[in-house]
């Protein structure tokens, strides 16, 4: 004969069945952190960035035509050329430039009271130009390829290159006056160089 169940008996299931479904204090925080792990924790999936991937414009492989141009413009001889092309043009006008506000262009040292004609004051400024430029284009290339010889030995490209690269700039050029300008050569490009890094960057 079945036992009949009572009121006790019913409360007592009521008590044991949907108790256990109800979610107890510990649940919120342990689902929140499951949360924060997929949004930002170390289970978040990695997007894809490519253009094609996110909507954008797909970007076609490389030739082999534009793979050996990139080369060629990262070379050291390239920067070498285009730092003495730009030193050329800097110093050419920067000579122009001083010879324009300098009031002794022009004048003849035997004879200083004569006044110079216009063909003579441009003559001088070009001279005077043509001399900034040749030592701005001597001075870039330089610079520009010992920090490019250095970057590719060390590897790096930090602020370290270009006072490397000033020390040795400043030393060559000094050097030709004696040891004692060469150091101090060195020592002064090196500082100016580390300047324009610490500016630039």
């Amino acid at each position: 004969m079945a036992a009949s169940t009572g009121p006790a008996d019913a409360a007592a299931s009521d008590s044991t069945g949907p108790a256990s479904s109800v979610p107890t204090m510990g649940s919120p925080t342990i689902q929140y952190s499951m949360v924060l792990e997929h949004l930002v924790g170390e289970k978040r999936p990695i997007k894809d960035l490519r253009p094609g991937v996110m909507g954008g414009l797909p970007v076609p492989p490389k030739s082999d035509e534009q793979k050996m141009i990139e080369r060629g413009m990262e070379s050291c001889a390239f920067k070498s050329v285009l730092a003495c092309v730009g030193g050329f043009v800097l110093g050419g006008a920067f000579g122009v430039f001083t010879a324009g506000i300098d009031t002794n262009v022009g004048f003849d040292p035997k004879d200083p009271l004569r006044t110079p004609t216009a063909r003579e004051v441009l003559k001088d400024m070009g001279q005077r130009g043509m001399s900034y430029a040749k030592n701005f284009a001597i001075v870039g290339a330089m610079f520009s390829c010992t920090e490019c010889i250095i970057e590719s030995h060390r590897g790096k490209s930090d602020w370290k290159n270009a006072v490397y690269s000033g020390c040795v700039t400043g030393g060559a050029i000094g050097f030709r006056a004696g040891l004692k300008a060469g150091v101090l050569g060195c020592g002064g490009f090196a500082a100016f160089s580390a300047a324009i890094e610490y500016y630039l960057r």
